[in-house]
């Protein structure tokens, strides 16, 4: 009943209640893509062509040479990679062996890496033998679980000039406890496993995917095969009919290691046997390159790459015109960003919300024109969204009321891995509670106030961050803005702004204030204003608060 609320909304022919598709083991995907689209070109790394068919035969004999490791049904593997074809085919391996994957960030210190790799019980590791990759994992053989580490080379799939021009020369390897093993060697056998591996049910975990959740301690979110599978048909359904299967291609440089690129750009592309044009890591000028050259038919990212694509110097000097669909998540889009990238595109960007817990999507935007700017869309098919008092979690609000998000769906997590304590609170009363602010209109879009997490109370109002960062935005000499809340003897806390300036820009804080005076009241005008060159960002590319939180507590501790 509830869904009719939004189902108005909704592109047409799509339906929020006829139930999805039977789910299926992840890998399956894959396996139906090279039977349906065994020649198409799958992956184009820098103009290494992989076709469908040979992603699936690499994947099955990554699955015999992880078989061989001792991977099977409940033994987690960690991919700790950037974007390369390591990624797609390892991923693949790990599900057609049995096992779960496990994503680590490539940017993770060694702290957070042991913790995780501790945590997880990751009994394999694999990597490249790039110098910011290698050494990291090399110091943790021995540790936990961990018996086995492959290692890759960029030359396992360039040719050895380009691999060494793109990431320099290798890593020197280091001998070590437990087995180290080239990718090469991984995958030399005939990819026939024996006995065949059984289908893991529904609920077993396909990926365990680590989060801040709504605490900020890193926690593994158990995905199952069901939810990501969930996931991808609600994608799927929404997108009918509007992208030619076997003939759509999409930009990759959303690292796959996160939820958002791995299940929304790899497992959606997969789907829909698309081209991915995979990058190693975002570069604005290379992206702009390609979208000239490749002409992709979408592209996926967050807020901060929309920025550098914006404010490149030449972006207006590139052909842009074969993109179709641009979509956005992650974070909110502000809105003086989504109005520039349409006039220099002529597409507007397409928002959408959810998060690690969700696989990762909670809601959509409608991609033919009707999206309402300033929302983050529609709750997903098959997803209930409901809004409840901050103060008890239980009341449902009703619209245009501001509370806490909370969902529920089948693409919502099992739990996190062994914290039943905190599966037990995200999920009180029943529902997932995201820690995130918004309201539903009457039409049923979801507007995004604030991270519950943020919220500055001020003199006995609740300030939120992104109310104030919406506004800076709109200074011509603003590129990026993080905006944190600091102790205040009069008011409790109050507002300091971080800003990122755009080249040859100044701003004076008096300035700013008077800038911000008819479009903020004056509770929500920042006490402080601090200029930086650049502003922390997470890995998946969004801007992160934890670091300048963390800094203006030391600072003012000391």
């Amino acid at each position: 009943m509830a869904g009719e609320i939004w189902e108005k909304s909704y592109p047409k022919g799509v339906s929020w209640s006829e139930p999805l598709p039977p789910t299926e083991p992840v890998q399956r995907m894959l396996e139906r893509a090279a039977a349906r689209w065994p020649d198409v070109v799958a992956c184009d790394f820098y103009d290494r062509l992989i076709t469908y068919d040979e992603w699936l035969r690499l994947a099955r004999r990554a699955a015999k040479g992880f078989r061989a490791l001792g991977v099977g049904p409940g033994v987690a593997v960690g991919l700790h990679l950037p974007n390369t074809p390591h990624y797609l085919v390892a991923f693949f391996g790990v599900l057609l062996a049995g096992g779960h994957v496990v994503n680590f960030s490539p940017l993770y210190s060694l702290r957070e890496l042991r913790q995780q790799l501790l945590d997880s019980e990751s009994a394999v590791m694999v990597t490249l033998d790039l110098g910011p990759l290698y050494p990291q994992i090399a110091a943790l053989k021995g540790e936990g679980r961990l018996g086995a580490v492959v290692v890759g080379s960029l030359e396992d799939f360039l040719p050895a000039a380009a691999a060494r021009a793109m990431a320099g020369a290798p890593a020197e390897r280091r001998p070590g406890p437990g087995r180290e093993i080239d990718f090469r060697a991984l995958i030399d056998n005939d990819g026939v496993l024996d006995p065949p591996v059984p289908d893991p049910a529904a609920d077993e975990i396909a990926v365990l995917q680590y989060s801040g959740g709504t605490t900020g301690e890193p926690k593994g979110a158990m995905l199952t095969h069901g939810n990501l599978a969930s996931a991808v048909a609600m994608r799927d359904r929404w997108t009918m009919g509007r992208l030619e299967r076997g003939a759509a291609s999409v930009l990759v440089v959303l690292p796959l290691f996160h939820v958002y690129g791995m299940s929304m750009v790899m497992l959606v592309g997969i789907v829909a046997g698309m081209r991915m044009i995979l990058h190693l890591r975002f570069d604005a000028e290379r992206v702009l390159v390609d979208v000239e050259r490749k002409r992709p038919t979408l592209f996926s990212g967050v807020p901060t790459m929309f920025t550098a694509l914006l404010q490149h110097p030449r972006a207006r000097e590139f052909d842009l015109s074969g993109l179709r669909y641009c979509t956005s998540g992650g974070a909110p889009l502000p809105r003086e960003i989504l109005q520039g990238f349409q006039r220099l595109t002529g597409r507007g960007i397409v928002e959408g919300y959810g998060l690690t817990e969700c696989s990762p999507i909670l809601t959509l935007s409608p991609i033919d024109g009707d999206a309402r700017p300033g929302t983050v869309g529609l709750p997903c098919p098959n997803t209930m969204v409901e809004i409840v008092d901050i103060e008890t979690g239980a009341r449902v609000l009703p619209t245009g009321e501001a509370g806490e998000v909370c969902a529920r769906g089948p693409q919502v997590m099992k739990g996190y891995w062994k914290r039943p304590e905190a599966t037990a609170a995200a999920f009180a009363g029943g529902r997932f509670h995201t820690g995130d602010i918004g309201f539903l209109d009457a039409d049923g879009f979801l507007t995004l106030v604030d991270r519950r997490k943020d919220i500055i109370l001020s003199g006995g109002f609740n300030v939120f961050p992104r109310i104030i960062e919406e506004a800076i935005y709109e200074h011509p000499a603003v590129a990026e803005v993080t905006v944190i809340g600091i102790p205040d003897l009069y008011r409790g806390e109050a507002a300091k702004a971080f800003i990122a300036l755009k080249p040859g820009a100044t701003l004076e804080f008096a300035e700013l204030k008077r800038f911000l005076a008819d479009k903020l009241g004056r509770h929500e005008i920042p006490a402080e204003m601090e200029l930086r060159d650049s502003l922390p960002k997470t890995p998946v590319g969004k801007l992160s608060k934890k670091e300048l939180v963390a800094e203006e507590r030391a600072k003012r501790g000391a």
